[in-house]
């Protein structure tokens, strides 16, 4: 039988979706210069209501997660309740949205807090940060076993806050080489206590973050980004796959929401997952809600998902073109190209 794509769908028997349709999550850098999200981020997300979930940008969780200029944070007040505008705009047009939590490490800069640059280990990322070239990133600080604690505690914070935002759930960022996924790969974690050097040494942090969130707003309600692949500030090592074969079973045994792919492009096969691509090995490695992601159009995600790559699709750069993009599969027209033009300015 064929899958509907705009069918609804729902997540662990509680959340309802619209549609098998999810807006990825896209860095924007539109909040103000306290990081609080603007009335265009405001009109931004509720324009794009009627996909089945929106992932917002990522949000960072506390001052030293930050990496990128005007990135929006969720860890004051004031950021809080700019939260709250956007998700009572999509809520009013009948939308869904989860609060994608983000902390960056070691691709973390001084210049926007004035602090150590956290990590699993003093291992930097070389070149400088995007937008800003100026700023050449630093050696990181390995974060101690407080350290840890107190990002496992601001996580779960982050979380708390995101609830009161009027987030519909959380999606923690464990992807595309930032702090989570730095424990998760030999490149950037050389530890050689209980973080580190095993896989189940190295999936700690993860599953700490996880179990401290599920406390807050419930498994239901907990979603996790990771990449596998995808080596993104980070260089393969084929010893990463037994760290996430032992994570994922963790993961499913945890009865998330979903479990969302970390890829640019999907076609993308790597030698330390032999061979496979990041779809392919999370379906492999993870039975439950799984949603796709990297280059996929409407029709060839539905191919996928007939199937059985994935459950759910989250479509990132035709959304940043076409605000309307659902009613226009729905009616058949024209979706416009997206351009790299198009990433500056917020439609």
């Amino acid at each position: 039988m064929s899958t509907d794509l705009l069918s609804p769908f729902k997540l662990n028997n509680s959340i309802e979706l619209q549609n098998r349709v999810l807006m990825a999550p896209l860095t924007r850098c539109m909040a103000d210069d306290n990081l609080v999200p603007t009335q265009a981020m405001v009109d931004y997300y509720a324009r794009r209501a009627d996909v089945g979930l929106i992932i917002s940008e990522a949000i960072i969780i506390r001052a030293d997660a930050q990496g990128y200029p005007n990135t929006p944070g969720i860890f004051t007040s004031e950021q809080i309740q700019g939260w709250k505008k956007v998700t009572d705009a999509v809520h009013a047009n009948g939308g869904k949205i989860f609060a994608q939590l983000w902390h960056v490490g070691r691709v973390a800069h001084p210049h926007f807090f004035g602090g150590d640059v956290l990590a699993p280990s003093a291992i930097g990322v070389e070149g400088s940060v995007p937008r800003m070239r100026e700023l050449t990133y630093v050696t990181p600080k390995p974060a101690t076993k407080d350290d840890i604690k107190g990002l496992v505690a601001d996580y779960a914070k982050a979380a708390e806050n995101a609830m009161e935002a009027g987030f519909d759930g959380v999606e923690i960022h464990g992807a595309n080489g930032y702090l989570i996924d730095q424990f998760l790969h030999y490149a950037a974690n050389e530890r050689d206590d209980e973080y580190g050097q095993t896989p189940e040494n190295m999936s700690r942090f993860a599953l700490e973050v996880t179990d401290a969130i599920i406390k807050i707003v419930g498994n239901e309600r907990t979603a996790m980004r990771l990449t596998p692949g995808a080596y993104f500030n980070m260089s393969e090592d084929s010893r990463d796959k037994a760290v996430f074969d032992y994570l994922l079973p963790e993961l499913e045994n945890r009865k998330l929401a979903y479990l969302h792919g970390g890829i640019f492009d999907d076609s993308m096969r790597f030698d330390s997952l032999d061979g496979k691509s990041t779809s392919e090995f999370l379906r492999a490695g993870y039975k439950g809600t799984l949603v796709g992601v990297g280059s996929y159009s409407f029709e060839t995600a539905k191919e996928a998902i007939n199937d059985n790559k994935f459950d759910l699709i989250a479509i990132g750069r035709p959304l940043i073109a076409n605000p309307d993009y659902i009613s226009k599969i729905k009616n058949g027209e024209e979706v416009i190209a997206y351009n790299d033009e198009m990433l500056a300015k917020l439609v």
